[in-house]
């Protein structure tokens, strides 16, 4: 029986699919440990307005999703010949 081999093209292609899945899934990781660091704290910190908290947690993963963006703006953006 012969078998083809793989063209480049498709090697890219399934390396990115698993790099997006491995990101998803290490960023499901994270949420859910967040989740249940909340879900613990929640229980033991009396109940004060969240809002400062939030607005701080929310700058703070921006912060780092433009960081993730800036490293890997190497790869993002197109080479120019």
């Amino acid at each position: 029986m012969p078998t083809t081999t793989p063209k480049p093209s498709e090697y890219v292609q399934s390396a990115q699919e698993q790099t997006l899945k491995t990101l998803r899934d290490g960023q499901q990781a994270i949420i859910d440990s967040i989740r249940a660091w909340a879900e613990a704290v929640e229980r033991i910190v009396p109940q004060t307005p969240a809002l400062p908290f939030s607005e701080q947690l929310l700058k703070t993963q921006r912060e780092f999703a433009e960081n993730v963006l800036a490293a890997a703006e190497p790869v993002l953006t197109p080479k120019k010949d």
